[in-house]
């Protein structure tokens, strides 16, 4: 009696509570989920968002429109295409053929593809997948010749070209950790070649199918006719311009899915249809460096921690589409989010949505940490010349100051990177007369020209893109295409530069003629 005398007693002191103005109970998660896309409207590209909780669909819904130009509207079944979210797929298929027996993970790469260099040591099928391979990205090389992805007609055909002319790799495999989608486009050679079927083919049957995903395919041929695909679109002036991935790689990519067969695939993760313990344990265990440090990469798949819940989860670009995909197995709750708009953000948005099926008030935001300190003056890295960036010390585990012009930087996972410290280039360089010229590059096979217009140095490149090459240090310059580094001989002439990107390191360019 008198439990029912207190819980009566705290119902009327609520009741007055809130007639008080007391704070409103927390919105219903739907919309919660609905404030969340409030920004897409009939005039928008926009999203579809999925969630499902202990392996049933909670909610799906769609916002924004698929099509402006012929007013169609996004809704729950519209297909979209999911970027590197695919890239745990093109993985389960390598798992797959693991567990038939056909390959193991610890093989070369080379045993299947022999169009890869021989680096001297081995070059995995793991490293691959685990982004250890130290293989440059293929579409930051194709960039640096001038033709980026979405630019051109790229094939399979160009990344193993590409993929052959690489003499060095950004770094020993399994030493360090660079994303690259080249891993993932020769995984799917890979496929291919093992299984005796095509990519699509082996995934349709050995996935697709058994899961119930009625509307998954690849981007193989992208001009074929997708029904109730959205169209991917860029913010163009006031307006939009249409942004598609005009190209055939895949596995990297190209994955043709709505938010319903997303979350089909996350459930096989609780209740394997395709595979089995074990095969869920091979995907979701992260990966390690060659002396054992683990890192945060698995399967195509990222495991980490938000706010305080384990997370696993993988984001995705290509042209104008953006998704995410994220599950929170602890808790058994899914969501996946499939965006038309290159200025969408489906992490935040499927974090957010997330938050209110996991029950936790919305995320304010952790207040960001004070910026460490830049050291006075200009510190070189190590591994391909580019300077010690703020964002480079604020993301540092730890950085150690050894004196002697030295700093180490260690990240989360325990990998070093060193600078030395360099005198800043001066104002105006002394030596322009020394860079003008033509370079070339037979991995990139591109030619560029060095030539002084005006007071500035730029670097030009067929047919018609000129870039201001801004001095940093002796040698080194910042531009469009990248940090650019020029070499010298022993005698001290100019005979070549390098271009570092952020997927492709100290890529060569060798002098062939010096500008009179």
């Amino acid at each position: 009696m008198k439990r029912l005398l207190w819980s009566g007693a705290c119902v009327a002191a609520l009741s007055g509570a809130m007639a008080l103005g007391a704070p409103a109970q927390p919105a219903a998660p739907e919309a919660r989920v609905d404030a969340t896309f409030a920004r897409s409207t009939a005039t928008t590209p926009g999203c579809a968002v999925g969630v499902s909780r202990a392996g049933q669909v909670a909610l799906t819904r769609a916002y924004g429109m698929a099509d402006l130009e012929h007013g169609m509207k996004n809704g729950p079944d519209t297909i979209f295409e999911a970027g590197s979210v695919s890239k745990q797929f093109t993985a389960a298929a390598i798992l797959l053929l693991a567990r038939d027996g056909k390959l193991s993970l610890d093989d070369e790469a080379r045993k299947y593809i022999p169009e890869l260099p021989d680096y001297g040591a081995p070059l995995t099928i793991r490293h691959m997948l685990t982004h250890t391979s130290g293989l440059r990205d293929w579409g930051a090389v194709a960039a640096i010749a001038g033709w980026p992805r979405t630019t051109r007609v790229h094939t399979h055909a160009h990344v193993l070209d590409i993929v052959s002319r690489q003499r060095t790799l950004n770094f020993p495999s399994g030493t360090r950790w660079s994303y690259s989608n080249t891993g993932y486009n020769l995984a799917a050679v890979i496929v291919a070649r093992v299984s005796g079927q095509s990519f699509a083919e082996f995934t349709r049957a050995r996935i697709f199918a058994p899961l119930g995903m009625t509307r998954t395919s690849w981007r193989d041929d992208f001009t074929r006719v997708v029904r109730d695909r959205a169209v991917a679109y860029a913010p163009a002036g006031d307006g939009y311009a249409m942004d598609m991935p005009f190209e055939d790689v895949y596995g990297n990519g190209g994955l043709l899915t709505t938010v319903a067969d997303l979350l089909r695939w996350t459930q096989n993760f609780s209740a394997p249809t395709v595979g089995d313990a074990a095969f869920v344990d091979a995907a979701r265990t992260p990966g390690r460096f060659s002396d054992s440090r683990q890192h945060e990469y698995a399967m195509g798949l990222r495991i980490n921690t938000y706010r305080g819940v384990k997370e696993i989860a993988h984001s995705g670009a290509t042209a104008g589409y953006r998704a995410y995909l994220v599950e929170y197995p602890d808790q058994k709750v899914a969501v996946a989010v499939l965006c038309n708009a290159a200025n969408s953000n489906p992490t935040q948005y499927a974090q957010a949505v997330a938050d209110a099926y996991l029950g936790l008030p919305a995320d304010e935001g952790a207040p960001k940490p004070a910026a460490r300190p830049m050291p006075d003056g200009i510190y070189r890295s190590d591994l391909n010349g580019e300077p010690l960036t703020q964002a480079q010390l604020n993301n540092a585990a730890r950085v150690d100051a050894s004196g002697g012009g030295r700093i180490a930087l260690a990240d989360r996972f325990g990998t070093v990177e060193g600078f030395t410290a360099v005198p800043a280039a001066e104002t105006a360089a002394k030596r322009t007369a020394d860079y003008p010229g033509r370079y070339s590059s037979d991995e990139a096979e591109v030619v560029m020209t060095v030539a002084v217009e005006g007071d500035a140095l730029v670097l030009k490149r067929r047919p018609d893109t000129v870039m201001r090459l801004t001095p940093v240090y002796a040698d080194a310059f910042r531009a469009a295409v990248g940090f650019v580094r020029f070499t010298r001989d022993a005698a001290g002439r100019i005979d070549g530069f390098t271009i570092s990107q952020e997927r492709v390191w100290s890529m060569p360019f060798k002098r062939i003629e010096a500008s009179k």
